[in-house]
């Protein structure tokens, strides 16, 4: 069966943007960078709710930045093949290999691992993270811990009040002291 992964940068207080609502913060040296780009490639489809479909939108066409270095490249080219379904009540229309979801989460997940098909199931965005967490949907938690306190902002896990056992699977430490946790969910 799929796996379905939530992973996200996160300030060490828990939040993925600022109360600003930036996250300038949490802009990725080359090590981080590389990081994702692994992490990427073991995807099969990432179902985004709308506020990251648009900040990931840049990526549809980073091809024509003639500033981009080979991995930013990588990156493009592996972004854009990736199967995207959006979750979205005021876009009527997308850009790129992406279509709006039909159905509730749980619905798409449900026949997403009953499909046959390769890679996990991607979870991008707190909103929708949170309805996965809140239906006991995902089986990854991964976050790159940046080394700053914002003050508050939207949160990275969602504030049911519901307990969730995890077991660490892996940690690393990046050479920018952003930290790397990757916890499975304990069933």
């Amino acid at each position: 069966m799929r796996n379905v992964t939530y992973s996200m940068n996160t300030s060490l207080d828990g939040y993925l943007v600022g109360p600003d609502g930036g996250f300038d913060w949490a802009a990725p040296d080359d090590d981080v960078f590389r990081s994702w780009i692994d992490e990427i490639r073991e995807v099969g489809v990432h179902l985004l709710g709308r506020r990251l479909y648009e900040t990931m939108l840049y990526w549809e066409t980073a091809e024509q930045d003639p500033t981009l270095d080979e991995s930013k490249l990588e990156w493009t080219a592996l972004w854009k093949s990736l199967p995207k379904v959006v979750y979205s009540n005021t876009l009527s229309t997308l850009q790129g290999n992406a279509r709006l979801a039909s159905g509730s989460l749980v619905e798409e997940i449900e026949r997403l691992r009953a499909e046959p098909g390769e890679g996990d199931i991607a979870i991008g965005g707190a909103t929708l993270a949170a309805e996965a967490a809140a239906s006991d949907l995902i089986d990854e938690y991964r976050a790159r811990v940046y080394p700053v306190l914002v003050g508050g902002g939207l949160p990275f896990f969602p504030h049911d009040e519901r307990r969730v056992d995890l077991e660490l699977v892996e940690t690393r430490t990046f050479n920018s002291k952003i930290a790397y946790h990757r916890y499975r969910v304990a069933r």
